[in-house]
Parts: C-alpha cells; sequence; structure tokens
C-alpha cells in the first residue's frame, strides 16, 4: 500500500472503524533515518491503534528505525517481507528476503530488543520456486525463534520477477491451506490471514481458524466494508449512521490541515470510493476529481461533492 495510506488516509478511516488495527504504508529505513522521519512517521493521535510497516534488511538499521517508531508512539513495529516490487527487491527488501530466513530472524531479533512494542512479520507463502509449505514452515520456525509471535501471511506466493505487483495480487493462486496449516502447526503463534478477503462476511468466515484478517485494496477502494467491523469482529459500539456522518466528522481535520497549507486534493483523494454504488456517486467522485486540486480549495468542495449523493438514498 506504498503512497496509499498515509495518514490522511488512516484518519479517514477512522472514521469509519474506531477499532481495526491500521498500517501505515511501508516506509524503507532509510527514509527515516536519513530522510524527513517526521514526514514519514508523523500522525494523528486518532489513528490509534496504528503499526508502522518498515521494509529493510540491516538488523541495525531496523532496531534504529524501530526504536523511533516507538518513540513516535506507534503500537507496532511490522517487517514487510511480502512486498513484489522488483524496484523494493532490488533494495533487498521485501518479498526477496522469504530467500534468507536467518536474515529475517536476525532483524527481527534486533527489532525485538529494541523495542517494547510487538514486532511482527508481513510475508507471502513463498516466492518464485521456493513455495512448498516446508518451506514456509521453515521460514516462520525460524523467525518465531528470534522473538515474533505474530505473522500476517499474504495467502499466495509471489513471482519476483515477470510480473508487476498488481499481477502479483491476482495471478498466482490463493493457498489459504498454507495458511491455515500453519496456524495448526504453530498454535502458540498469532496468525493473519492477508489476500482475496473482499468483505467482513469472509472475513469471519476465516477468523473461525485463524486470529485474524487484514484487508488492503478492497478496503481502501470501497472503504464502506469496514462500517460494521466494531460491532461484527470486535463486539464494540456500531459504525457510523452514514457516509454523510463520517464527512461531517472529518470537516474539522481538513479544515485544519488545509489551514496549515495542506493540499485538498491530498486528503480527498482518499475518500472517491465512500458512496460506491449510490446514487450520486458518480457526481462525488466528479466533483471531487475536478475541484480539490484546485488552489485554496477547502472543505466547502467536500460539502458540495457530498450534497450530490442524497442522504435519503444512502444505506447504512
Amino acid at each position: 500500500m506504498m503512497e496509499w495510506t498515509d495518514r490522511h488516509c488512516r484518519v479517514f478511516l477512522r472514521a469509519i472503524t474506531k477499532r481495526t488495527l491500521l498500517y501505515t504504508e511501508m516506509v524503507h529505513t532509510g527514509a527515516i533515518l536519513r530522510g524527513d522521519a517526521g514526514r514519514h512517521l508523523g500522525h494523528d493521535p486518532v489513528e490509534h491503534p496504528l503499526a508502522l510497516q518498515l521494509g529493510g534488511s540491516n538488523p541495525a538499521d531496523l532496531a534504529a528505525a524501530a526504536r523511533m517508531g516507538r518513540d513516535y508512539g506507534y503500537d507496532e513495529i511490522n517487517l514487510n517481507v511480502g512486498c513484489p516490487s522488483e524496484r523494493v527487491s532490488a533494495g533487498r527488501f521485501g518479498a526477496c528476503l522469504m530467500a534468507e530466513p536467518e536474515l529475517v530472524a536476525d532483524c527481527v531479533a534486533a527489532m525485538a530488543e529494541a523495542v517494547d512494542i510487538p514486532v511482527t512479520v508481513k510475508s507471502r507463502i513463498g516466492i518464485d520456486e521456493r513455495d512448498s509449505y516446508e518451506e514456509l514452515a521453515v521460514f516462520i520456525e525460524a523467525v518465531a525463534a528470534r522473538g515474533c509471535r505474530t505473522f500476517i501471511i499474504h495467502a499466495r506466493k509471489a513471482w519476483l520477477s515477470g510480473l508487476s505487483p498488481k499481477q502479483n495480487r491476482e495471478v498466482p493462486p490463493l493457498r489459504y491451506e498454507f495458511v491455515q496449516r500453519i496456524k495448526a502447526d504453530f498454535p502458540a503463534l498469532e496468525i493473519i490471514l492477508n489476500g482475496g478477503v473482499d468483505s467482513l462476511t469472509a472475513a469471519a468466515e476465516h477468523l473461525s481458524a485463524l486470529d485474524g484478517v487484514m484487508i488492503g485494496r478492497v478496503a481502501y477502494n470501497d472503504p464502506w466494508i469496514l462500517r460494521d467491523a466494531d460491532a461484527r469482529i470486535f463486539a464494540g459500539q456500531a459504525g457510523p449512521e452514514s457516509r454523510h456522518a463520517v464527512i461531517d466528522s472529518l470537516l474539522p481535520y481538513i479544515e485544519a490541515q488545509c489551514g496549515a497549507g495542506v493540499p485538498l486534493q491530498r486528503m480527498t483523494r482518499h475518500m472517491i470510493g465512500l458512496f460506491n454504488g449510490l446514487p450520486g456517486a458518480r457526481a462525488w467522485r466528479r466533483h471531487l476529481s475536478e475541484n480539490a486540486r484546485r488552489a485554496g480549495a477547502g472543505p466547502e468542495v467536500l460539502r458540495a461533492a457530498a450534497a450530490l449523493v442524497s442522504p435519503d438514498r444512502e444505506a447504512a
């Protein structure tokens, strides 16, 4: 979700679900340690619970970045060894690291020693021709032995060359049975499923055998699917009464950000899918796309766009 789940996206999603754990986009350790740390790590308190997702392969750098994440107040530090991008692999991070379980284990050990918050790992079930269950089990065992208790497993293998990141989310078949078997063979570990889950109903079905479910682009493109997560998954309070209520709750944040010089389009680009499936959704998207990018655009653009979708036609 690089360049997708930025801080504005997360504030928006938090207006829909209060309990769902949110993750940052993957940030390379170099950007934090040798770049603008505040830009990459800064966030609004409303975003919690919140995990920082790191990319890298140097244990010392990952430990230092984890400490900075802890100091910024993150609730979890996640090491991504599942991203199949060729650009990422060229930098020796992401999914290519699944070929080096001992290195990943060293990275996890350094991070776990550096911070007193959970250190987790997000992976694939395998890469290229190294896609047997036995190889996945060896990877999980090696990394767990050095301090990782939670694994988020995308139930597809990744091809490190020949497929685009989009194709790597669609072409390799889903092997949910691999993830379920990992949970059965490592019952003390927290095993969370990622990949192909497109509804809370599907998530609830997987939760009968697993400890959690991660939903990515489906939730980004159609964020209202998270509306019932708090009540249905976490036995908490019901979500917002309407999409218009979500927008109303965000207006103070948007006004403050615009006042601080943040262009409106940086925030509204994450909201395009909010009214998907309702009459007026196309007009909403068009109004935001045409007007949010204009100089000086502010909350009035969001109000005008929302007015194009009648509250009377909105289904909760």
